[in-house]
């Protein structure tokens, strides 16, 4: 079983604001169904599987880049979305937070039996990830959330979520069936979190004396190796600062949307007069649906897209938002009746971002980025937690509901 990776995140509260909840669950699952019809079930499984790659998704939904809240509203977001088409793009989502989490095994039971997959065996690996890392590795995190995504095929990706009540962090666990051989024999290739003492690790080479020891007992434990893998370890700052993003990456995205010579050029890659603020945030979107793994190691960077509930780096900007939603929505109708040259633009998009980054290498000036974002944020529908949305909101739902 390859383990992914795993994300420390510190403990946010609060809740998600239903004006923002809603677009998340119409963002995510345009997203996702991109991803789908492009890559197949299976490329959304292994970047579901990717630490980064999912702190990506949650910050260009406009989750506070992060914070271990991204877990459960990213989870929530994609479940409410796809689920009800769960026949058509052929994913599933089971779980949740708490009670939701305890649902799990009902669910992926109905699942099966609508699909005639295997209910029980996907019931046993769903326990098996979840006792692994809340009881053979003891990192002093306890299981809280746990998320199942399943295709129609039986593949799967468990995304799950410990709390350290001592230290005020969440660390969240990764996981994919593509490379399972045995939930006991090196079953991740790696857990690695800001170090915070000795742990008990059943599952590390030199725990081999102990899992005897249990065999000889219990007749059943692990003998496994473990391997280096990377991590995500968030920091503690709330704000979104330049020593978190990428600048030259940045800078690209911000030299397309900007500069007149760009701007003209990507209006006629997308067939649409989108303004310049759109159109960064569309060149944001447009990654997460076709980067490459390694294009995902500062997942600060998709705040630029649509902010952060909390105002970091910027309020959401709901006007570009539903822009952003329209104009996915729109590409994804006309791609089933074959008109596919808004998807086939988000792919050239990506594709010239990433040349602009590597001839020109524009360095963005973070500072006066922000400031800029903060100073038309009124004029864009800017929102955070601490404002209402309720204007906001019943215009925007109006506008979406057209699709």
């Amino acid at each position: 079983m390859q383990h992914s990776g795993t994300a420390d995140l510190p403990l946010h509260g609060g809740t998600v604001p239903k004006w923002l909840a809603d677009r998340m669950t119409l963002l995510g699952t345009a997203i996702s169904e991109s991803v789908v019809r492009q890559y197949g079930t299976s490329g959304l499984l292994s970047r579901l599987a990717d630490p980064f790659w999912f702190q990506a998704l949650g910050s260009v939904m406009g989750m506070d880049w992060h914070s271990s809240g991204i877990t459960t509203s990213v989870l929530g977001a994609l479940k409410r979305g796809l689920n009800p088409r769960s026949h058509e793009l052929g994913i599933y989502v089971c779980g949740g937070r708490g009670r939701h989490s305890r649902r799990t095994p009902d669910e992926l039971r109905g699942y099966a039996d609508r699909t005639g997959l295997d209910g029980e065996s996907l019931v046993r690996a769903s326990r098996l990830a979840a006792r692994v890392d809340n009881n053979a590795i003891q990192d002093g995190f306890q299981i809280y959330l746990h998320g199942f995504v399943l295709t129609a095929t039986g593949e799967w990706a468990i995304v799950q979520q410990g709390l350290n009540d001592a230290t005020g962090f969440a660390r969240r666990y990764h996981w994919h069936s593509a490379t399972v051989k045995s939930f006991t024999i090196e079953p991740h290739t790696g857990v690695v979190g800001e170090n915070q003492g000795q742990i008990m690790n059943l599952v590390a080479a030199p725990a081999a004396p102990a899992q005897r020891a249990i065999l000889e007992v219990a007749r059943n434990g692990p003998d496994a190796a473990l391997n280096e893998v990377r991590k995500l370890m968030m920091p503690s700052h709330h704000d979104v600062r330049a020593a978190d993003v990428d600048l030259n990456r940045l800078g690209a995205v911000l030299a397309v949307a900007h500069e007149r010579e760009f701007h003209d050029f990507t209006s006629l890659l997308l067939l649409e007069k989108l303004g310049p603020r759109t159109l960064q945030s569309l060149a944001l979107v447009a990654e997460v649906i076709h980067g490459t793994p390694t294009r995902f190691s500062d997942p600060a960077r998709f705040s630029f897209a649509h902010g952060g509930k909390d105002g970091h780096p910027f309020p959401v900007p709901l006007k570009i938002y539903d822009e952003t939603i329209q104009f996915l929505r729109s590409s994804l109708e006309g791609a089933k009746i074959g008109e596919t040259a808004k998807v086939d633009g988000l792919r050239r998009l990506d594709r010239f971002v990433r040349a602009v980054e590597e001839t020109k290498s524009p360095r963005a000036d973070f500072e006066n980025t922000v400031v800029r974002e903060r100073a038309i944020s009124e004029s864009l529908g800017g929102m955070t937690v601490g404002r209402s949305g309720r204007n906001n909101n019943r215009r925007g739902i109006r506008q979406l509901s057209l699709f």
